[in-house]
């Protein structure tokens, strides 16, 4: 079996993996995965994100904030942890609109904050040139003006979780990836599975995003890394291509956007 699945999406810090880390990376590397990156989500948690990439030759770390934790934000701290060597990415970083308030008033504000502190980590990729990993939910249209007017100046970025927007599979020609991960073998991701195969190949991207969102036959078990086998498999079938074809096309995509020392050893 060839070692080449990166799992460019990982919440490797998650508390559910404090247990058992060196179980779950050690199946990881027996279903063929290469290496892992850790997206950063909250300022309190990018130590552990770092300790862990450091402890582990094959992993490694974004610094970043979801944007349901930026009332925590500190871009001086960022930008210390992205001047790390093991650190590849700013991210995950984006607008998440799910969980809105209701008042107008505080919509808006809420809105405001979010694109402010989506910005600012922009801002840290483009100084830095850093690719960015982005979270975008039910907030294609501003992500998408967001993300086209600074294109030029970034040095490329996945949209994590890719939610098979029409509009964001235009940001392939501005330097973007597409993250593709367990919810494509849900039975309901009929519109993922049909805009798949408009992807370019060259921005095929795997990922997890565990433990959240477990590929079928898993679901409702914690995610974890070794699932990614089950997401090229059915990227694989959908385009009609080998699994190890998938391999190496998403592999040397992640390592063109996040740079070749994630190849790992």
């Amino acid at each position: 079996m060839s070692f080449m699945i990166i799992d460019t999406h990982c919440h490797l810090d998650d508390a559910s993996f404090n247990a058992d880390l060196d179980a779950v990376l050690d199946r990881a590397q027996s279903a063929g995965v290469r290496s892992v990156i850790i997206p950063g989500a909250d300022i309190a948690d990018l130590d552990k994100a770092c300790d862990i990439a450091h402890s582990h030759r094959n992993v490694y770390f974004a610094a970043g904030v979801h944007p349901y934790e930026i009332k925590s934000i500190d871009m001086e701290v960022l930008e210390r942890y992205a001047d790390d060597p093991k650190c590849v990415g700013i991210g995950e970083c984006g607008l998440d609109y799910f969980r809105l308030k209701r008042s107008p008033e505080a919509k808006s504000a809420e809105i405001s904050s979010q694109k402010q502190a989506f910005i600012s980590q922009i801002d840290l990729a483009i100084k830095l040139q850093k690719p960015l990993i982005v979270h975008i939910r039910d907030a294609n249209e501003d992500s998408f003006q967001i993300l086209k007017e600074r294109a030029d100046q970034l040095c490329g970025g996945v949209l994590h979780c890719f939610n098979a927007s029409k509009l964001l599979l235009s940001l392939a020609d501005s330097g973007f990836y597409f993250g593709i991960g367990g919810v494509l073998t849900f039975k309901n991701a009929k519109s993922l599975a049909e805009i798949l195969p408009q992807i370019p190949l060259e921005r095929l991207l795997i990922e997890t995003d565990a433990p959240y969102l477990t590929p079928h036959p898993h679901r409702g078990e914690r995610n974890e890394p070794a699932y990614t086998r089950l997401v090229v498999e059915k990227i694989a079938e959908i385009l009609n291509l080998s699994v190890d074809q998938i391999e190496d096309i998403t592999s040397q995509n992640a390592c063109r956007l996040f740079g070749d020392q994630i190849k790992g050893e």
